[in-house]
């Protein structure tokens, strides 16, 4: 079941692999989430240290959740890989022209996880072509309601 799409990081990159990573979150941060107070748009990931890690994902407190402490919304989270996984994205993430990119989170067996892009970054062309093909198959969706 997903929370939250970061649809920008379709329009954004041609995304070639995903991977589902767990999340370290505090006990206020999964309250907040599953009220659907939760943002990844301008969120991204890096490696540092063999680790990985979330980066300007925005969860928004509750304002009765957390009272004996100060939360921070846009703290930095650890994701959790396998070892072979984050070994795989690191090797990928040094090669020219690739990040990782959020572009999920959802709820799997009562936990919250955030699937995670391989992606090359578009060109303003292939933005636009990508625009084009979208548009050219909503025309295609009309057409076909009106002939039936």
């Amino acid at each position: 079941m997903s929370i939250v799409q970061n649809k920008k990081a379709f329009h954004d990159y041609f995304i070639e692999d995903r991977f589902e990573a767990g999340i370290a979150l505090q006990g206020w941060e999964v309250k907040a989430i599953r009220a659907g107070r939760a943002q990844i748009k301008e969120a991204y990931v890096i490696i540092q240290g063999g680790e990985i890690f979330l980066i300007g994902a925005h969860i928004s407190p509750l304002p009765s959740a957390s009272t004996h402490l100060m939360p921070d919304p846009t703290r930095t989270r650890k994701l959790l890989l396998h070892a072979q996984e984050i070994e795989r994205l690191i090797g990928s993430v040094e090669r020219a022209g690739y990040a990782l990119v959020p572009l999920d989170l959802h709820y799997k067996q009562g936990r919250v996880k955030l699937t995670i892009g391989l992606a090359r970054g578009k060109k303003q062309h292939d933005k636009r072509a990508t625009e084009k093909d979208k548009e050219w198959r909503r025309q295609q969706q009309r057409l076909l309601r009106v002939k039936s």
